[in-house]
């Protein structure tokens, strides 16, 4: 049997759309691993707070994000071709603020939860999402937009 050939990295940068999956299998991580081994976090008062905060923004900037991307005209689903570098906004400070809202609100659902897991799911999800989506998605956006991509990487972190 053979693969079927691999599109290019100039014309999309994944063929499915996994870091919505990769957001929602860290949640489902999360649940699964205090349902079935819970440890609390410390200060349950102060950890609700500050899980309240990462919620909220966490939420703000996956839809300032996504109305950033939506106003400049690109792609937002992360299966589909970018046609323009956005740089602007979030984008100016960190290369995949979508990505970090929803860190945020993995571990702001700990917090609020008072759930270690959460966190534990919340490291999950970095490294997955770098493995599997955001190397992906640099080799796309550098096959497409050459210089001004590279230029752009080498001046905003890639998470925060």
């Amino acid at each position: 049997m053979t693969d079927a050939p691999e599109t290019s990295r100039a014309d999309r940068p994944n063929r499915y759309p996994l870091p919505p999956l990769i957001f929602v299998a860290s949640l489902a991580l999360g649940y699964g691993l205090n349902v079935l081994a819970p440890v609390a976090l410390p200060l349950p008062g102060l950890a609700k707070f500050v899980g309240a905060l990462a919620l909220g923004g966490g939420l703000a900037l996956v839809l300032w994000a996504s109305s950033t991307l939506s106003r400049a005209g690109t792609a937002i689903l992360p299966h589909h071709a970018a046609t323009r570098l956005v740089t602007a906004g979030p984008f100016a400070w960190s290369r995949n603020p979508i990505y970090f809202g929803e860190l945020l609100l993995i571990v702001g659902l700990g917090g609020v939860e008072g759930a270690f897991a959460y966190w534990v799911a919340g490291a999950v999800f970095v490294l997955a999402m770098t493995h599997f989506a955001i190397v992906r998605e640099e080799a796309h956006l550098a096959a497409r937009f050459g210089a001004e991509w590279e230029a752009y990487a080498a001046r905003v972190r890639r998470w925060i």
